[in-house]
């Protein structure tokens, strides 16, 4: 299959620096439930045969209300967790509505199992300690330290009916995809002046040294996929070590299918180890949609739709989609001053490694406003938004980057006019307001 064409990096940016990607975070998250269930049974079956030896302090119990204590604690707790599955559903329900794509990009739910496997791992504790009671014998210790964990489980629970009224929101799911936006971007677009003399791709680096040349492809040999993130890391080390370039064909989020080629390997000359290709192909790693992690047009996109899936007839909610505009003012005020588009990235020693495909400018500003534009049109809450965001941007953003925004301006006072014919409302919807409707209009 053929190459997509990707304009020559002008910037250049180190690795990225994040910790893992969303499935590793949620295998982890699933791995501390399934020891929190595990370690609650070990400690409610070893606690109580230690103390048979020792000595422990604790409450004082008899035996008949220990037997009372621990049975009022697992059946609670079993409870409890069937609550947080119900919650788990309501949450779901509730995003999926809001977007489909939301639940995947925001990982609610591996804290939620989290949760689950406290809840299920506090139960067992006291059905595995209330099995090793004998006779008139209470292991004290053990008996009070379920009674802490339920008080653990109480705040656990408290902070979860904390979170849920914020992820069962429209602004809430905004505001918690732009706070995932802005570190992408921090990440991605660092904020540092755009570097200039980036080697050409087939330029040398000391002198006399020769020029790269292309060598062999790297191939998707899987089944169709999104590519979910790049280690940048790891195939920086490869390609230092190796002294080779990798040039990314497709950007993170982009689908690919079967045999399509995804970067290209350039070197110096001669011959590369037959393992180089495998351990490069394995730095892109795929999954069944996009995210977030180091997809900053996803974050814009899932912005984009709580916006347009509010202004649409079934909901009608404008001050949802005004607060998804909050964020992405936020977003774009951000990348505004910042170098955009393809990068190099660069090694330790800050040599170009890595020719990584990026938005521009422009693209970002219509993915982010267009279809707002045209929705929102007939809502003078959301037009008196958008012209207060889009008269910031000009505002702050550098001059060769004003035209998409003069553009975008010039559009919604042709959509405003068309959908508000009303004198009132024309005038009303004329004046920028940061709140939409209600503030102090300019």
């Amino acid at each position: 299959m053929t190459d997509h064409p990707m304009a020559e990096p002008l910037r250049t940016r180190p690795p990225h620096s994040g910790t893992g990607s969303q499935h590793v975070r949620r295998a982890r998250s699933h791995a501390v439930a399934l020891l929190l269930v595990a370690g609650g049974a070990v400690l409610g079956w070893a606690l109580p045969l230690l103390e048979r030896h020792l000595s422990s302090p604790g409450l004082s119990f008899s035996a008949s209300t220990a037997q009372a204590t621990l049975a009022a604690i697992a059946g609670s707790m079993i409870t409890l967790a069937g609550f947080v599955v119900t919650a788990i559903t309501l949450v779901v329900q509730t995003v999926q509505a809001m977007s489909p794509r939301l639940v995947a990009a925001l990982g609610n739910v591996s804290h939620y199992l989290v949760l689950f496997g406290l809840l299920v791992g506090t139960a067992l504790y006291a059905l595995v300690t209330l099995s090793q009671l004998r006779g008139d014998m209470v292991p004290r210790g053990s008996v009070t330290l379920g009674v802490l964990f339920v008080l653990g489980d109480a705040v656990a629970v408290l902070h979860l009916l904390s979170s849920l009224r914020h992820a069962v929101t429209g602004g809430g799911l905004s505001r918690a995809v732009g706070k995932r936006l802005r570190t992408v971007i921090d990440q991605i677009y660092p904020a540092i002046p755009p570097v200039t003399g980036v080697p050409a791709s087939g330029a040398g680096g000391p002198s006399g040294a020769p020029p790269y040349r292309d060598g062999p492809p790297i191939v998707r040999t899987g089944p169709p996929a999104v590519i979910s993130n790049v280690d940048e890391r790891r195939l920086t080390r490869l390609a230092a070590r190796h002294d080779v370039r990798v040039r990314l064909v497709h950007a993170v989020g982009d689908f690919v299918g079967s045999d399509t080629v995804v970067a290209r390997l350039q070197a110096r000359g001669g011959a590369l180890p037959p393992r180089l290709t495998r351990q490069v192909a394995a730095c892109v790693r795929y999954g069944p949609s996009r995210t977030v992690e180091q997809d900053s047009s996803f974050g814009f996109r899932l912005l984009a739709d709580i916006a347009i899936r509010a202004l649409s007839p079934a909901v009608n909610d404008p001050t949802t989609a005004v607060q998804s505009l909050d964020q992405i003012e936020d977003a774009l005020a951000r990348l505004a001053p910042r170098p955009l588009g393809p990068a190099w990235i660069v090694d330790g020693g800050g040599r170009p490694r890595i020719a990584h495909p990026a938005p521009s400018w422009p693209d970002l500003v219509s993915l982010a406003l267009d279809e707002t534009l045209v929705y929102g049109a007939s809502s003078p809450q959301v037009v008196r938004r958008l012209r207060a965001l889009l008269v910031r941007l000009l505002a702050v953003a550098p001059e060769d980057r004003r035209p998409p925004l003069a553009d975008r301006l010039a559009a919604l006072d042709r959509l405003a006019a068309a959908a508000l014919p009303d004198p009132l409302l024309h005038e009303i919807a004329a004046h920028p307001d940061h709140q939409g409707l209600g503030g102090l209009s300019g």
